[in-house]
C-alpha cells in the first residue's frame, strides 16, 4: 500500500533502514529513499542524520546526498549550512543532473529566483554539449529552467525553444509556466476555473507520483533456470507461473496495462531463488507464498535493482533473448 500520513511514511522509512542493515551492499539507495519517507513524514532531522550517515560513508553520489541534504535543511529553519552545501556543489560542478536540479528547485522554493536561474543555466552549460545528447534528466533541466525564467519574465531563449520542443504534455510549457495563471483562480468562470485544475493536474501530476512512489513500480521476472528451481522447490507457486514463456507474456501485459492506466515510473526486477528465499528468510515467511512474490519485487525496487521499462525499440529485450525490444516482446503481433 502506498504510504499517504506520516505515520505510514515513517513506518516505511524504518523498513527501509531494516533493509539497509541486512543488504549492506545497498545501503545507499535504501537510505536515501528512507530519507525521503522521513521528509514526507516531517521527520526531517532524523531525515538530515541519514544524510550525514551517507556522506560519512564515502557514498557513490555525494553531490546527490548533499544537495538533498541542502534541501531538507532549509525546509526545517537551518538556511546558512544550506546555502553553503549548495555553494559547495555549485563550486563542484558535478556532471551528474540530479544535484544540480535538486539545488536550483530548493532555491526557486525560497522565492531565490535569479540564483536558481543561474544554477539551471550553469548546469544547462555543463551538460548539454554536442557531445552529450539530450536525455530525461538533462530535459528536466531544461523544463526547470523554463519555468524559472518565466517567473522572472525573461525572454525565451535557445534553451527555452528546445524545452518548448521536448515537452510532451497536453498543454503547452508557456501556458503551465504563466505566472499569470494565478490570476485564474480568483475568477467567477466555471470554464476557467476548470481550464487552470486541468493546468495544474498536468503540472503536479508526475511529482505528485514521484513523491508518492519513490521507487519504480517493479514486476518480478523470473529467469527460465530459476523459474524451473522456484517451481521444483516451492510447486504450489504453479498457479502464479503456469508456463515460463506465460510468465514473460503476463509481464508485458501488466506493464502496458499499468502504463495504460497512468503510472509511471515502471520498471522489471530479476529474480533469484537465492534472494527470494534470503528475503523469505528475513521476513519470516514461506517462500511458498503467493502473497510475498509482490513484497520482494518492492524491496528489490527499493534496492535499485529495477531496470526502468519499456525499453527503447533498438535495446535488448527485457527477458533476455538478446533480440531488439521492437522485435520481441515490444512487438505488438508477439503478444
Amino acid at each position: 500500500m502506498r504510504p499517504d500520513t506520516p505515520a505510514e511514511h515513517i513506518a516505511e522509512a524504518e523498513r527501509l533502514i531494516r533493509t539497509a542493515t541486512r543488504y549492506p551492499e545497498d545501503q545507499e539507495p535504501l537510505l536515501l529513499q528512507a530519507a525521503a519517507h522521513l521528509e514526507l513524514g516531517d521527520a526531517r532531522d532524523r531525515a538530515s542524520a541519514l544524510y550525514d550517515q551517507l556522506l560519512a560513508s564515502s557514498p557513490a553520489d555525494p553531490h546527490l546526498i548533499k544537495a538533498l541534504q541542502s534541501a531538507n535543511l532549509w525546509e526545517y529553519g537551518h538556511e546558512p549550512e544550506a546555502r553553503a552545501l549548495i555553494q559547495g556543489i555549485r563550486a563542484a560542478a558535478p556532471e551528474d543532473p540530479a544535484p544540480w536540479e535538486v539545488i536550483a528547485e530548493t532555491l526557486e522554493a525560497h522565492d531565490e529566483l535569479t540564483a536558481s536561474e543561474e544554477c539551471f543555466t550553469e548546469a544547462a552549460a555543463l551538460l548539454i554539449t554536442e557531445n552529450a545528447p539530450l536525455t530525461q534528466a538533462t530535459t528536466a533541466l531544461l523544463t526547470g529552467r523554463h519555468r524559472v525564467r518565466r517567473l522572472l519574465g525573461l525572454p525565451h531563449d535557445e534553451w527555452d525553444m528546445v524545452a518548448d520542443t521536448r515537452h510532451i504534455g497536453p498543454i503547452p510549457l508557456d501556458e503551465l509556466h504563466d505566472p499569470k495563471r494565478i490570476w485564474a483562480l480568483g475568477s467567477d468562470d466555471p470554464a476557467e476555473l476548470r481550464a487552470e485544475i486541468a493546468r495544474l493536474r498536468a503540472e503536479l501530476g508526475d511529482r505528485r507520483a514521484a513523491l508518492s512512489r519513490p521507487f519504480p513500480v517493479a514486476i518480478l521476472h523470473w529467469p527460465a533456470r530459476e523459474l524451473a528451481e522456484l517451481l521444483t522447490s516451492y510447486p504450489t507457486l504453479a498457479a502464479e507461473y503456469p508456463s515460463h514463456e506465460a510468465h514473460l507474456t503476463h509481464i508485458e501485459s501488466s506493464l502496458r496495462a499499468l502504463a495504460a492506466s497512468g503510472t509511471t515510473n515502471l520498471g522489471i526486477v530479476t529474480a533469484s531463488v537465492p534472494s527470494y528465499e534470503a528475503f523469505a528468510a528475513s521476513e519470516k515467511t514461506s517462500p511458498a507464498s503467493p502473497s510475498l512474490l509482490p513484497e520482494y519485487a518492492t524491496t528489490l525496487a527499493a534496492r535499485g535493482k529495477a531496470t526502468p521499462w519499456p525499453p527503447t525499440p533498438n535495446t535488448p529485450c527485457w527477458c533476455t533473448s538478446a533480440k531488439p525490444y521492437a522485435e520481441c516482446h515490444g512487438d505488438p503481433q508477439a503478444r
